[in-house]
């Protein structure tokens, strides 16, 4: 049975697709609690430049894995 499955390739494909299917959606809900979560903002009404910084980082996480992964499909997805 170990002939016909390539183990190496199907470990890559699920560490890949934790990391995707968990990780990103994960890192989107960190980004919006440090925005909006208890504590966000102070008694004036503002966010600390943490808070804000690490949301941005997030974000910029994100968006820059959905844009790497549109230009890997447009490229030939090989």
């Amino acid at each position: 049975m170990s002939t016909y499955v390539e183990w190496g390739a199907l470990a890559k494909i699920l560490i890949f697709g934790l990391l995707v299917g968990a990780g990103l959606p994960a890192l989107f809900a960190l980004g919006v609690r440090a925005l909006e979560g208890p504590g966000s903002r102070d008694a004036d009404g503002n966010r600390p430049a943490v808070r804000v910084v690490l949301a941005a980082a997030c974000f910029t996480v994100i968006v820059a894995a959905v844009v790497g992964a549109i230009v890997y499909i447009a490229a030939g997805g090989h």
